[in-house]
């Protein structure tokens, strides 16, 4: 069975450091065969910031796939911003902006969705899809994961646009067979099938670190089983330590859908 911790926006810079070493005892113990980290690393993209998140990254014991997220790039400075942009985010977290990470039972497929002239809204580049159906079309029986920053979904309650190419990202992914989406941005965690394309599992992460709380606490998701079943657990943050507080199982259905319960 495979097991995946999914974090988000830790937001040094920002964040709770009385919170660090909890979060990173309960990613340990958990023992992932990946730990994915969907994106804003930091608050504003400066070195120090980065800096403190590579030391937190480097105590990850597990295999670990990152993407960058808006707030990786800078929004202070225009110049940086435009010209090299994912400089000190390669220099201090992954110099691939789209990793690739696979075992025997998974196939995990990094998605850049920064757009460097739209500081908040992200894109889904065209080339996307192609990758993406290229990578998973390799991938045989294993489960298939797109991870990215932005959602490529947003609920009534989400007051924020939804990034360019989402749509059509959902309906190239599931003509090449993809499984599972993680992303982040939001601050809110949510899982449910695509409502476009419910044979796609939506897993959406709160914050693991940030102060900007929107409604629940910190949180993370670890996701345990395969292409036919999966089960997400929610950890949150609860005296000075993550814990379980809820969880939720979907199952294939005749029609390939994910059906909950």
């Amino acid at each position: 069975m495979t097991r995946i911790v999914h974090l988000s926006d830790l937001h040094f810079g920002r964040s709770l450091p009385e919170l660090e070493a909890p979060l990173l005892t309960a990613v340990n113990r958990l023992a992932p065969d990946l730990t994915v980290i969907s994106g804003d690393f930091t608050q504003r993209a400066r070195r120090g910031q980065f800096a403190q998140a590579r030391l937190f990254v480097e105590q990850i014991e597990s295999e670990t796939l990152s993407v960058p997220g808006n707030h990786d790039t800078p929004l202070d400075n225009l110049f940086l911003r435009m010209l090299k942009p994912f400089g000190r985010y390669k220099s201090d977290i992954n110099h691939n902006l789209e990793p690739v990470f696979e075992t025997d039972h998974l196939k995990a497929v990094g998605v850049n969705t920064v757009n460097r002239f739209a500081w908040q809204r992200g894109k889904v580049p065209e080339r996307t899809i192609s990758r993406l159906c290229r990578e998973f079309g390799e991938a045989g029986e294993r489960l298939r994961i797109a991870v990215m920053h932005h959602p490529l979904e947003h609920g009534p309650e989400v007051d924020k646009a939804l990034m360019d190419g989402a749509g059509d990202a959902l309906e190239g992914m599931s003509d090449c067979g993809a499984d599972l989406v993680l992303s982040g941005h939001l601050h809110s965690g949510s899982v449910a099938p695509f409502s476009a394309v419910p044979g796609i599992l939506f897993v959406q992460a709160g914050t693991g670190l940030s102060s900007r709380l929107r409604g629940e606490p910190n949180t993370f998701n670890v996701i345990e089983g395969g292409r036919d079943a999966l089960s997400i657990t929610l950890y949150g943050a609860r005296d000075m330590s993550f814990e379980p507080i809820g969880a939720d199982e979907f199952t294939r259905g005749p029609d390939g859908a994910w059906v909950k319960g």
